[in-house]
Formats: C-alpha cells, structure tokens, sequence
C-alpha cells in the first residue's frame, strides 16, 4: 500500500474511533482496534505527516489526536459508500410518512422521523415556490365585492388572499375570470408566471379588464419569493444529550433561531442536487463552529423544490447520517409527486 493511501486509512481510523469514543486517539489504540498492517513506528510517523498537514491536532500534551475540520473533510470525502438503512428504519420512515395529510403533515412528520433515528436536529425546508409549478388556481366568492384566491401548487403548497374587488361582481363573472386564470398559468413554473400576469387584463373583454387587474396585482404579490422560506425543525431537545460536543449549547440554539443560515445551507442542497456536508467552520457561522449539517434536496420529477438535512456534532457517523438524511428525502419527494 503507497504511503499516502496507508495515511488516508490511518486518517479513517482516527475518525472512527474518535466518533465512537469521543476520546484522542493514540497510536496504541489505533494498533489494538485496527488491522492496518504495519508497525506502530510507521503508525507514529504517519500520525505525524496528517498533523503536519493540519488533519488531526493534539488537543492536550502527551495525549493522543483528534480530527480537525480538514481532517473530518477528507474523511468524508473519501466515503465511497453509505450505511444502508436497516430494514426496521425503512419501514419506520414508509409507515410513518405514508400517514401524512396534506405538504405541512408530510414535512413534519420527515423531520420527526429524522430526528428520531439520527438523535440529532431535523430540518426541512418548504418547497420553493419559485421552483413549483401551478396546479390550480380557485376563486372563491365570500361577498359580491370580496374574493379569496387560492394558489395550490405541484407540491401542495397553497397560498391564499382575500381580494376586495372595485364593485361588485356577478357569480358568471368569477367563473369566468377563474377559467382565463387557469388557462393561462395552469402547468407554469412559478418564476415564470409574473410576466404572463402582467399581460392578462389586455386578454379579456373591456369590462373584465378592472376586475382582472386587481386580481393579478393580488397575485403578483403571491408569485413574488418571501424574504425568507419556511423550515421546520425537530429534535432541537437532542441537543441536551450531546453536551460533551456542545459545551455551549446557547450559540447553536441562537443559529439555529435565525434560520438564515440553515436557509443557505439548505440552498446549497437544492442547487447541487446531491448530498451536501458542511463541518464545523464550513458553515460560515460562529455559532456553528462545533457542528455539522448534512443536506439533500427533495422534489418531483427529477427537480428539486426544497431540502432534508441534519444538524449534529462535528463528531457525527457521517455515513449513516447521509443514508438517513438521504433515504427520507427521496421518500418525501415519492409523496409529493403522489398528490
């Protein structure tokens, strides 16, 4: 075995031990618990060579060595393959999440479940409305000057308003005008939808035309992306058994509040369109330094509306979180294109 491929498993078996034990990792442990095949004076000068490179430090004098971010970076990295789910937890996450209702029951019930097998914190992120598409759009007459408009999108999502019309309106009137709505953004992406509204009061009759505008003004501000996406979180209490990764829990807690900085993460996910891990520093948030986020997107047809992921230690079995991260975003994504 060459002797940066003998370091690289050297590098593992610090890893793993330190996720198991969350002790330094000597060389006479790494000697004891693995078959790396060579002697502990090579296993010394390769602990050596990895903390020269800055992927293991000593935390303490005389004592054994623990992962840096770096190090925990090549490590993951090097994964080449993820634990697969037992078939206890792929029939938890079936028979759970095949009892949601409605997208907000589906998303709750993800991060519930996540949290349940990873014993870390859950989060999911709402469907992008900019990257859904309009399944239906209903007007519903409350009076003769008052509508509601619902938006229901691909993925469940539903949006609505109330619209206080300029005079009142006939019944045939608000069955017409949901028809030229529905005609014409029916199957179109949300991003899309702006500029076809803005053209939609010069495509009916003169006397449509002052209903119909404030109508799409109503629902340009609908179309328009909110400052900030929803998420949802679970296991925030599983936190309090991790005290030993979280000396201080108060700045984990503060980021996790301000939800900005997960929202990126959970971007990042989207647009990648495949498992995203940032440790420690990575995530660029102080608060965060202590902690790892493992993300992947979810959505329907091949396209990805929103993200799953996982906030736990640095010190975290990165495998098995990616599986489980992994496997309840597919499976959220089953349910949406489902509905």
């Amino acid at each position: 075995m060459a002797a940066e491929d003998r370091r690289l498993e050297v590098l593992r078996a610090i890893v793993a031990d330190f996720i198991a034990t969350n002790e330094p990792v000597g060389s006479k442990a790494l000697v004891d618990r693995h078959n790396l095949g060579v002697s502990p004076a090579t296993i010394r000068n390769d602990m050596a060579v990895l903390e020269e490179d800055g992927l293991i430090h000593q935390p303490h004098t005389s004592a054994g060595r623990v992962p840096t971010d770096a190090g925990y970076r090549v490590f993951v990295n090097s994964l080449t393959d993820i634990k697969p789910l037992s078939t206890a937890e792929r029939r938890a996450i079936h028979t759970f999440l095949d009892g949601a209702v409605d997208l907000d029951d589906v998303l709750h019930r993800a991060v519930r479940t996540l949290a349940q097998l990873t014993r870390n914190v859950a989060v999911v992120q709402y469907p992008s409305l900019s990257r859904s598409r309009i399944r239906h759009l209903e007007l519903v007459m409350l009076t003769a000057s008052r509508l509601m408009l619902v938006l229901i999108t691909d993925t469940g999502r539903v949006e609505q308003r109330i619209v206080e019309l300029p005079a009142d309106v006939a019944e045939p009137v608000v069955y017409e005008l949901r028809a030229t709505l529905n005609l014409q953004l029916r199957d179109r992406l949300l991003a899309e939808a702006p500029e076809v509204v803005s053209e939609l009061p010069v495509q009916v009759v003169p006397e449509l035309r002052g209903l119909l505008a404030t109508l799409t003004t109503v629902l340009l501000e609908v179309l328009v992306e909110p400052s900030s996406d929803r998420i949802v979180l679970g296991g925030t209490a599983n936190l309090t058994e991790r005290t030993l990764d979280f000396p201080a829990i108060r700045p984990v807690l503060e980021a996790l509040e301000e939800q900005v900085v997960l929202l990126r993460l959970l971007d990042e996910s989207v647009a990648s369109s495949k498992i995203v891990v940032a440790i420690g520093n990575e995530t660029q948030h102080e608060g965060l330094a202590a902690a790892a986020v493992v993300s992947t997107g979810y959505g329907v047809r091949g396209s990805a509306l929103g993200a799953v992921g996982v906030l736990g230690p640095r010190r975290m079995d990165y495998a098995h979180t990616m599986a489980r991260v992994t496997a309840v975003a597919r499976y959220v994504g089953t349910l949406l294109e489902d509905r």
